[in-house]
């Protein structure tokens, strides 16, 4: 361990270890100027500059945990005014005031997508307690018909005394959409008023918003355009779910805020941020050449690197750079929890392809209440664990495989706050450092515009097929009559879609050439 390359904030409970990362010797010297530059824009981003031109808009996550920060009074107020509307629905919700004829809330199912959920499922693992939680909580996270009904029927009697919030920013977005229509339907199919059960929490004059307004929800909170979806765990997104869980959201906010703080440090090497960053940059040459491994040795962080998959790469993956140039970033991010990783991949960590590094996160307390000795040499479950963990980190650093450790005390609100602020900063201060933009995500606009494209084809299919009951079609006949001959692998992938979902009114006649087999209104 080296002593320059080990972070100790004992003030905050959180260590970091970049020994194991093997800095060469001119590497951490030679960007210093690079990283100074990256700390400075960020400190613009801070102060309010225009951080994604796409949109023009601010990037203000940040101000969400130190509504002070914010670069105009209004802003700030409504950080605190949300804040505190969060805290008076939670409370009237927890002391039953705000209740349904059933009687008072007992669970809570959010429905949302990427970064309207993924951030409350991990601090929701992280810090929830089956015997503690004050809502059991649930969520339609996609648009999987089979998934909703299993997530209903874990709800079961208890949808009577279900809570609901619906998470949009634009309100438009069809996976949420679709699970709200959904949860309406099993609601109303339980003879339930939806609208009794319902909050929203979206943009300002959204679809979503008005449609809340129409059907006389029992709330809104704001969802903010300087706010984006995977930097939101500090918003309403993901403040008021935890809140209704029972996770005290002002200490979460503590935490956030205290690592911000120190993550302003100008001295990158004190900086764990800074570090951070400067660690992923070294290891994959500035280019994600290698992947990152998350592995956190506590099962309440299970969720970590999903959490941070979207963060990361949503956030690095570009295919130009501030100047237009295509440089095809980004840093692919992949875990699993120890010690269940030594039993599943670890073997080709350390003897195969050396296409990663390694990110451990290692929680010093073991548990909260004393653990029974499980060896004859007065071992507990925790030092094999501990064991685990430290024989891992070795075992990849003798097949030269590349760690970052971080370490902190304990799971509590202010640690997951911490980690959370950690890493938003860090990515943002890789992505300057890559000359690219964190802030915006157009592959992901891509992708849904494809999706209409693709529901636009379906409906032509359908539509043809209803006006052609007596004949059957191959897949590349109805592609060229409705104009897409270039789309038959879309068609044919359509086709066969109805003929097993909707089976009642469409036909498959099965031939020797699965390509080649015909379809027809039944």
């Amino acid at each position: 361990m080296k002593k320059e390359l080990y972070l100790s904030h004992k003030s905050a409970d959180f260590w970091a270890d970049f020994s194991f990362v093997d800095f060469d010797d001119e590497y951490l010297g030679s960007m210093m100027d690079p990283m100074a530059h990256a700390l400075r824009a960020m400190q613009e981003l801070e102060n309010g500059s225009i951080a994604n031109p796409d949109e023009k808009r601010m990037v203000g996550h940040y101000w969400l945990r130190n509504p002070s920060l914010a670069p105009q009074p209004e802003l700030s107020k409504a950080i605190e005014e949300t804040l505190e509307k969060v805290k008076g629905i939670t409370n009237s919700v927890h002391s039953g005031e705000l209740c349904v004829e059933a009687g008072a809330f007992t669970h809570l199912l959010v429905i949302g997508i990427g970064g309207s959920a993924l951030g409350p499922q991990f601090v929701g693992k992280a810090l929830g307690s089956p015997l503690d939680d004050k809502l059991k909580i649930h969520f339609f996270d996609n648009t999987d018909p089979d998934g909703i009904d299993l997530t209903l029927q874990e709800i079961g009697t208890a949808l009577s005394t279900t809570l609901v919030l619906v998470i949009s920013k634009s309100g438009g977005t069809p996976e949420t959409r679709n699970g709200m229509l959904e949860a309406e339907n099993a609601f109303r199919s339980k003879g339930l008023d939806f609208a009794k059960h319902a909050i929203a929490i979206t943009g300002d004059g959204s679809k979503l918003h008005n449609y809340a307004q129409e059907n006389n929800w029992l709330d809104f909170l704001p969802m903010w355009d300087w706010v984006g979806g995977r930097t939101s765990e500090t918003a309403a997104v993901g403040l008021l779910p935890a809140a209704l869980q029972g996770i005290n959201i002002d200490t979460f906010l503590q935490g956030a805020r205290e690592m911000d703080a120190l993550t302003r440090e100008p001295d990158p090497r004190k900086n764990p941020a800074a570090m951070l960053a400067l660690s992923w940059h070294f290891l994959t040459e500035g280019k994600g050449s290698k992947d990152m491994v998350i592995l956190p040795y506590k099962d309440r962080l299970d969720l970590f690197a999903k959490y941070l998959q979207q963060l990361i790469m949503e956030s690095l993956g570009k295919e130009k750079d501030t100047e237009g140039e295509i440089v095809h970033q980004g840093i692919s991010v992949y875990g699993n929890k120890g010690s269940t990783d030594q039993h599943a991949y670890v073997q080709q960590l350390r003897e195969g392809v050396p296409n990663f590094f390694a990110t451990f996160v290692e929680v010093l307390r073991h548990r909260s209440k004393p653990s029974i000795t499980v060896d004859s040499d007065g071992m507990n479950s925790g030092d094999y664990l501990h064991g685990f963990f430290l024989g891992t980190r070795d075992a990849l650093y003798e097949k030269d495989r590349k760690s970052i450790t971080l370490t902190i005390l304990e799971i509590t609100p202010a640690a997951i706050g911490r980690l959370i602020a950690l890493f938003e900063r860090a990515v943002g201060l890789y992505a300057s450092l890559v000359k690219i933009n964190a802030y915006h995500q157009p592959g992901v606009e891509a992708g849904k515009k494809a999706a209409v494209s693709i529901l636009a084809v379906r409906q032509a299919v359908e539509a043809f097929l209803l006006a052609h009951p007596q004949k059957a079609h191959t897949a590349t006949e109805i592609a060229s009559s409705i104009g897409k001959a270039e789309k038959v692998n879309w068609v044919f992938k359509i086709l066969e879609s109805l003929a097993v979902n909707r089976s009642g009114e469409f036909v498959r006649i099965n031939g020797p050439d699965a390509l080649n087999d015909q379809f027809r209104k039944k």
